[in-house]
């Protein structure tokens, strides 16, 4: 019993031991892992950037490619082989199974430089894929035989499994990376090399050769137009369009398609644009066979120029392609550009030329060393001397003493392998020896090695030579393909079409295109999908949103369509003080959803107006002590101001109407009328008499006319002032005229006379009394003048001006034009100041102003009621 409750507190201790020790445990365990998962995915990475994804520089091929045309070349008979056969050779070499290998010869072959195929590879135009590996068959081209291969310059390295030897890079000659173009996607990076033309690469590969500038820009095999402006040296980005072709005006065809694209793609997206309503186009049609050729027939109201345009902007007719020119450089990922690529494959070509010269040169004097044995062995007879000669190393010395005396006429010193190539020569050969022919060998040797010393020496002339070698030869196999041009792409915003109708409900303050308008007789606000809508309520609050479907508003006074470049002008008035202010504004900038107060608090919006250069005229309440009954405001006149600033204060008297002297003109419509205004120098040189001559003749008649109508005027004045005058002057009318004149001075210079002071009134009193009868009169004219305006434009409905844009969905009230030659002379833009009172006399006092008179406290009364809408054309 004692034992087993040791037992048990043992293991209790135990227990608490391994929980006291677990948390360090633990940690440890967490860091081991930790670091395995790093090691391991740093190498999973490397590896895939290395081995997988990404090309490397020097030989432009990604190491599935080097392992395919290796291959191609081991088993290259000069007939076409199986692509089974070759992709089952190439898994000797690469271990990622025979799918990628197969993918990756299909992708080679079509770029048409190295691979010469047979059979179905499928077609990069319509993105139909290739037959089955074992239905086609492929061989190497005979400009990959010249410039990819030299196993002499080849380093090799053990395969995967060490089985085999295969290539680190391939020995290439030309720039081979951005030949063929690249793509990939490594872990953290990725590459995209755009292909270019192989002419173009070689005449760039001579330019730095001779130290002149060059400039190089991609070829795409698809074709198509290209716009190189934001391109530069491998870096930036490249706009692609299709070559599109109209035949009339109702059928366009395409013959080119852009880069990264297929003709199926690209009748999916025209399909998605027609279906979004962005293209009217009734079928589509494709013939690509060799060559791509896609019909697009047009629907009704529109024609071929507008939808090339709409194309552009809506399909994949136009890409940007951006170009990361990522490569593996000395082992490891650079990013550099196109110069610099190929400054480093020219310097390689260099390079690899002076090897093979080298090597070359090498083979020459072997040949010419082992010929001039041959000779002096032969013709000097040496041979017999080994007759007698019983052992190998005799048969050495021997020879080597029958040499010995024509060292002079060798490159180099003789050793015992020279001894054994002249040792295994036959005795048919020894007697059928041409010492003619083996001469002429020898001499053309000789020539040979000059000419490769002299290569050496001129390396660079004679990379020169070799490079304008290839051109000749390969250069008309690979014409340029795609068109370099400078366009620019089209906004869709431009050519949007206004085919989205807006419809505003004012019973249940709905807004949208699926709105149903309160009115039948509402006409809607077009549109275009891009628009955004400016809602404007009577208190001056602002908003802008997009189009909605169905979107509550409350109540609101305007619905517009929202511009930056849009000109407002309104007039306001403050509810408390009851003064009018004039205002001119724009909203260039604005944040949709967000409220903001044109005016300011406790004003309401009377008017608003669109149009630029609109002049209208305030009718004031009529007031016999005040000069004048009406403001006008030109808006041009005002400055911009910023959508929060207050406006300019017209004028603080109650207002009757407002009469629109000029509706101005919207702002599209007045830049097009100012550019077809425009006049040549050449123009207005000719037209300079004729104009001057006009001039003159309008100045004069203005005149003459402003001098009769002067003339008429003060000759209707005297007569009507006259009498009134000399009747108001007698002399028993004395006291009367006096008074008359006290009341009829203005209030700010009220002027009463002290008793004292009698005789000088007296003595005044005439005069004053002449001087008040002629404001009298005159007030009795502008008074019949007044009357004669107000009948005048009783008949003519005031109107506010339309914007040409809003289409608000409220109706147009049935309302006359009115134009400025049909309204009478308004009354002058600023009060005229009535003549000041004579100077008063040191015993007269001033008193306080008089206050206003009741009237001017009436409220003004409205031109139309705050809900009545109003239409903006």
């Amino acid at each position: 019993m004692s034992l087993s409750t040791d037992e048990h507190n043992n293991s209790n201790q135990a227990q608490t031991d391994n929980e006291a020790l677990a948390p360090q445990s633990q940690a440890v365990e967490e860091d081991s892992l930790h670091a395995l998962v790093s090691h391991h995915f740093i190498e999973y990475a490397s590896y895939v950037i290395k081995e997988r994804a990404i090309p490397d520089v020097d030989d432009g091929l990604k190491p599935v490619q080097r392992r395919i045309l290796h291959t191609l070349h081991n088993i290259d008979d000069g007939r076409f082989t199986k692509v089974a056969t070759v992709v089952g050779a190439t898994m000797q070499l690469h271990p990622h199974g025979d799918a990628s290998i197969n993918d990756a010869l299909v992708v080679l072959a079509n770029k048409q430089y190295f691979i010469e195929t047979q059979g179905n590879f499928g077609n990069i135009l319509t993105g139909d894929p290739a037959s089955a590996a074992r239905y086609i068959e492929c061989r190497l081209t005979a400009l990959a035989k010249e410039v990819l291969f030299n196993k002499q310059t080849t380093t090799y390295v053990d395969s995967y499994d060490g089985r085999n030897r295969e290539p680190v890079c391939l020995p290439s000659k030309v720039p081979t990376l951005l030949m063929l173009g690249a793509e990939g996607i490594a872990v953290g990076m990725r590459t995209q090399i755009f292909p270019h033309n192989f002419k173009e690469l070689l005449k760039a590969q001579i330019a730095i050769l001779q130290g002149k500038p060059f400039q190089i820009y991609p070829d795409f095999p698809q074709g198509g137009i290209i716009d190189v402006s934001e391109y530069e040296d491998g870096a930036g980005r490249i706009k692609v369009r299709a070559k599109i072709e109209a035949e009339g005006d109702k059928k366009l065809i395409i013959r080119e398609i852009p880069a990264t694209t297929t003709t199926e793609s690209l009748i999916d997206s025209i399909s998605k644009a027609v279906r979004a309503g962005k293209l009217k186009i009734s079928s589509i049609n494709d013939y690509t066979a060799e060559n791509v050729e896609i019909e697009l027939n047009l629907g009704r109201g529109v024609y071929a120029k507008e939808t090339i345009k709409e194309l552009y902007a809506y399909t994949n007719c136009e890409l940007t392609l951006r170009s990361t020119l990522l490569v593996i450089c000395d082992n490891m990922p650079v990013e550099m550009t196109v110069s610099e690529v190929l400054q480093r494959n020219t310097t390689k070509l260099l390079e690899l030329l002076r090897r093979e010269l080298e090597l070359d040169l090498q083979a020459k004097e072997d040949s010419f060393h082992s010929k001039s044995l041959e000779r002096i062995f032969i013709e000097n007879r040496i041979y017999k001397k080994i007759e007698t000669c019983d052992s190998l190393e005799k048969i050495f010395k021997a020879t080597h003493a029958g040499l010995a005396r024509f060292r002079h006429l060798l490159h180099r010193d003789i050793v015992d392998e020279d001894i054994e190539r002249l040792l295994q020569i036959h005795i048919r050969r020894i007697s059928l020896f041409d010492l003619n022919r083996n001469k002429q060998e020898l001499d053309d040797i000789l020539l040979q090695i000059e000419q490769i010393k002299h290569n050496l020496e001129h390396l660079t002339e004679y990379a020169i030579t070799f490079l304008q070698g290839l051109l000749e030869k390969y250069g008309p196999l690979f014409p340029r393909l795609s068109v370099i041009d400078d366009f620019k792409s089209v906004d869709p915003r431009a050519i949007a079409r206004a085919d989205l109708k807006v419809y505003h409900d004012r019973l249940g303050y709905f807004v949208g295109t699926n709105v149903k308008a309160s009115n039948k007789n509402d006409e809607p606000l077009l549109c275009t999908e891009f628009d955004h809508l400016v809602l404007l309520k009577n208190d001056g609050l602002c908003k802008v949103i997009q189009v909605p479907d169905k979107e509550y508003i409350g109540p609101t006074k305007y619905v517009l369509l929202a511009a930056k470049d849009q000109e407002y002008s309104i007039l306001y008035r403050d509810r408390q003080e009851g003064t009018w202010y004039a205002k001119r504004f724009m909203m260039d900038r604005y944040t949709l959803g967000r409220e903001y107060n044109i005016i300011p608090p406790n004003c309401i919006i009377e008017q608003l107006y669109t149009n630029v250069n609109v002049i209208v005229q305030l009718d004031l309440e009529h007031n016999r002590r005040r000069s004048y009954n009406s403001v006008k405001v030109d808006f041009s006149a005002f400055a911009m101001r910023s959508r929060e600033a207050r406006g300019f204060k017209l004028t603080h008297y109650p207002v009757t109407g407002i009469t629109v002297l000029n509706r101005g003109i919207s702002k599209d419509k007045l830049e097009a009328e100012e550019a077809d205004n425009k006049v040549e120098p050449a123009e207005e040189t000719k037209d300079n008499s004729t104009k001057a001559e006009t001039a003159e003749n309008s100045a004069e008649k203005t005149k003459e006319a402003k001098t009769e109508t002067k003339q008429e005027a003060k000759t209707e004045a005297k007569q009507e002032t006259k009498p009134e005058a000399k009747q108001e002057a007698k002399p028993e009318a004395k006291q009367e005229a006096k008074t008359e004149a006290k009341q009829e001075a203005k209030p700010e210079a009220k002027q009463e006379t002290k008793p004292e002071a009698k005789t000088g009134a007296k003595q005044e009193a005439k005069p004053e009394a002449k001087m008040g009868a002629k404001q009298e009169t005159g007030q009795k004219n502008n008074d019949v003048k007044a009357s004669a305006e107000k009948a005048e434009t009783a008949s003519k409905t005031v109107e506010p001006l339309d914007s040409d844009k809003s289409g608000s969905g409220i109706s147009k009230p049935a309302t006359a034009p009115i134009s400025i030659s049909s309204i009478s002379a308004p009354q002058p833009e600023k009060p005229v100041q009535e003549p000041a009172p004579p100077a008063p006399k040191p015993e007269v006092k001033q008193e306080k102003p008089e206050q206003k008179s009741s009237d001017s406290k009436r409220t003004m009364r409205k031109l139309v009621d705050e809900d009545t809408p109003f239409f903006l054309e």
